[in-house]
């Protein structure tokens, strides 16, 4: 039991490696700052597009929401950072975990917009239009403040899942949170680093968590 102790909670050694994951928590949240927004808004615009009074608008960006919400993040990330270069592309890995990201985050995101803009009836478009309003002004003042509070929990609990998905960017050495702490393992020979940042990201989305189930509650309400 003792040295299951050392192995993994030595205060000791997770006192030596936490300014080193503290830096690795601010590369997180920097890509945290960098991802979200991006999916957010990339996911508005696919929702829209799958909306389209165009077939082939709509159909392209139903494929494109299934094509990568089924092909695995990790594997999405490994193409964008390995292959491009094959192709006289050579990002960053900011940029690949970024662009990567972006492509499977807008599809999640894009599913979410969708179901709340079909949760608003089709009463409130006809009379936002009877007041004179038009379809984009309809959608922007009307519609989507709707839509957006019938699945802000979905859109926070998936956001959640996306803060946690920041930890796939070690594997293209970014020096996030889970890089810097298996760095640390990698050096001490120890685990605790590791619990270390799995006590850190406890501590950062389990308030996130509570809040996603208070709103449902409100919601449900």
């Amino acid at each position: 039991m003792e040295a299951l102790g050392q192995q993994f909670f030595n205060l000791s050694i997770m006192q030596t490696a936490l300014p080193l994951l503290l830096l690795g928590l601010r590369q997180t949240l920097v890509l945290c700052l960098l991802v979200i927004p991006l999916g957010l808004a990339g996911g508005l615009a696919v929702a829209l597009l799958s909306r389209s009074s165009l077939s082939p608008v709509r159909w392209a960006a139903v494929v494109g929401i299934d094509f990568f919400r089924a092909i695995p993040p990790l594997v999405l990330l490994i193409f964008v950072y390995s292959g491009l270069p094959f192709a006289g592309l050579r990002p960053s890995s900011l940029a690949a975990v970024a662009i990567a990201f972006l492509l499977n985050t807008s599809s999640y995101y894009g599913e979410i917009y969708r179901a709340g803009i079909e949760s608003v009836g089709l009463g409130q478009w006809d009379a936002a239009r009877s007041t004179g309003l038009g379809y984009y002004q309809t959608l922007a003042y009307v519609v989507l403040p709707q839509a957006v509070r019938n699945v802000l929990p979905d859109l926070i609990s998936n956001t959640v899942e996306v803060v946690k998905l920041t930890s796939i960017a070690s594997v293209v050495a970014l020096p996030e949170l889970l890089y810097s702490a298996d760095m640390a393992r990698s050096v001490t020979f120890n685990s605790s680093p590791i619990i270390l940042a799995a006590a850190i990201y406890l501590v950062m989305l389990w308030p996130i968590v509570r809040l996603v189930s208070r709103l449902e509650r409100r919601i449900a309400a």
